[in-house]
């Protein structure tokens, strides 16, 4: 475990399960849902990095340059869609350490991803909050696509509210994955601090994100998060089951990326890097 520490703000992480934060404070309070001792799963932990791809791949299959791939389910409970890449489920090495700034890489050798690549994530303490760098680095001969993105979890009350531009929202089935466009708002108007709250799971993927949410807990804002341009969808899940917190992801592509046009995945040619950052600001 790493610890980053600077005034009244600390930060944990844990390089061996997924490089993930672990634990956020600033003057005593919780930034980031806060991790449980002996957690051994991503999905429990304070946030993660998306590598090489965010969300959902359906039944795990695409062909990319007339090559066909067959991913193996990573989720569990018989979930058949792959998600998330393969750096969430592996440990990360530590390559630099200092009070304030953590550097981790994670290198994947090519398997049923057939791409090599190597994911370097950077932890930065600001006096404002937190500034996270997810780069990927193709090791391949051959172009390999890639996506990026963060997976923060925030506490949640009945009382919290998101405030978000976006353009549209993708509806999804009953496996989240996108089936239709929908332009504008539906159901949620996160662009006027809609309460998160909701009378079922929302888990969607919203475009034309500006790069900038807040959440505030009733009038009043909380945190600020930014997002490098490119993060131009933003993946919401909000579970009925968890009441006590709600993700707020900032990605550069869609999920299921490969079987939809203008999708924001990219391509990276041998020696190519792809970067994206979030920052977290605390009011």
């Amino acid at each position: 475990m790493l610890r980053l520490s600077s005034n009244e703000t600390t930060l944990d992480i844990c390089p061996d399960v997924a490089g993930s934060l672990w634990r956020f404070v600033h003057q005593g309070r919780d930034i980031l849902r806060p991790t449980a001792d002996g957690t051994t799963d991503a999905l429990m932990t304070s946030s993660f990095p998306l590598v090489p791809y965010c969300n959902r791949i359906r039944n795990g299959e695409f062909a990319f340059e007339g090559k066909k791939v067959k991913l193996t389910p990573n989720l569990g409970n018989g979930h058949p869609h792959p998600l998330h890449g393969q750096g969430w489920r592996q440990p990360w090495r530590v390559i630099e350490a200092s009070p304030t700034r953590a550097v981790l890489s994670y290198v994947h050798d090519a398997d049923e991803w057939p791409w090599a690549y190597e994911a370097v994530v950077v932890y930065e303490l600001r006096p404002a909050g937190l500034r996270a760098y997810l780069s990927v680095k193709n090791l391949s001969r051959n172009t390999m696509p890639a996506g990026l993105g963060f997976h923060p979890y925030f506490p949640r009350t009945r009382q919290t509210r998101l405030r978000a531009v976006t353009t549209g929202i993708w509806r999804a089935d009953d496996d989240c994955l996108p089936v239709s466009w929908h332009a504008g708002v539906l159901r949620k108007d996160w662009s006027k601090g809609d309460i998160v709250d909701h009378e079922v799971t929302i888990d969607h993927c919203y475009t034309g994100f500006g790069g900038r949410a807040e959440i505030l807990e009733g009038d009043t804002t909380v945190l600020s998060l930014r997002a490098s341009p490119d993060c131009k969808w933003l993946h919401v899940f909000a579970p009925l089951d968890h009441p006590d917190f709600f993700c707020v992801e900032p990605v550069n592509h869609m999920p299921d990326p490969f079987n939809q046009p203008n999708s924001g995945l990219k391509c990276l040619k041998a020696g190519e890097t792809s970067m994206v950052w979030m920052d977290i600001a605390v009011n």
